[in-house]
């Protein structure tokens, strides 16, 4: 395993940025496409608090549809939750993930990677099936537009965010917990600017101010969490 490892980091040395970010988002999901049941547990997670939903509060379709934004993304910001704690937990039971951060290669490109690998397989999916489920609590036609936009743009600042809580707590047995008292603060503001696109688009008004503010998030994600990540990474390793 060691000398699999050794020519593996050797490898990476010897490809461009391009390359090593294409081939770590293609051993990511390859890997994820192999564990079905991590990859289904978000999904079925999704389906079963929206599900559950309208027998804790009211089955009259008017208040479902009220609640339907604010229940929709709590139910997508928990499920991408809960696949977290895996996104380096592999790695480090292994030991790749030590080879990775003595590897010549720049960090940033690698965490990037498979912070992309894990939205495409949890907040991508997410934003796909979240229109069938939003017929549940009957939201109305005008919002499904203001739904999908919000979760597209929004979702991949989750999974870089909850990356950080990740890589602080990948040395820990038990750290889904702790991930989520780290995160979910962090969470607050695309939970608010998400849920407002929606009602905005149920409401026929206006909801390019907070596409625009969840772009801003995003990119301010994508700017600063990749080295967040990778500094995280680094003390877990070496604690």
């Amino acid at each position: 395993m060691a000398d699999l490892l050794t020519n593996a980091a050797a490898e990476q040395a010897q490809i461009g940025p391009g390359g090593l970010f294409m081939a770590t988002l293609r051993r990511d999901l390859m890997l994820s496409l192999r564990r079905k049941s991590e990859l289904v547990n978000p999904l079925i997670f999704f389906l079963m608090v929206i599900t559950l939903f309208p027998l804790g509060v009211s089955p009259e379709p008017g208040f479902l549809a009220q609640l339907a934004p604010g229940a929709l993304w709590v139910a997508a910001l928990l499920a991408t939750l809960l696949s977290m704690d895996g996104l380096f937990r592999t790695d480090f039971d292994d030991g790749s993930l030590e080879q990775l951060l003595l590897s010549p290669q720049p960090l940033f490109i690698v965490v990037l990677a498979k912070v992309l690998a894990h939205w495409m397989l949890s907040g991508l999916a997410l934003t796909l099936v979240a229109p069938v489920i939003a017929v549940m609590l009957f939201l109305p036609a005008e919002g499904m537009p203001g739904l999908m936009l919000s979760l597209l743009i929004g979702t991949p600042t989750l999974s870089l965010v909850g990356a950080i809580g990740a890589a602080l707590t990948v040395g820990l047995k038990r750290g889904g917990v702790l991930i989520s008292l780290l995160v979910l603060p962090l969470y607050i503001p695309v939970l608010i600017f998400g849920t407002s696109a929606v009602q905005a688009a149920v409401t026929g008004l206006p909801l390019g101010g907070y596409l625009a503010l969840l772009g801003a998030l995003l990119a301010l994600g994508l700017a600063l969490a990749p080295l967040a990540i990778g500094a995280a990474l680094r003390i877990s390793v070496s604690g």
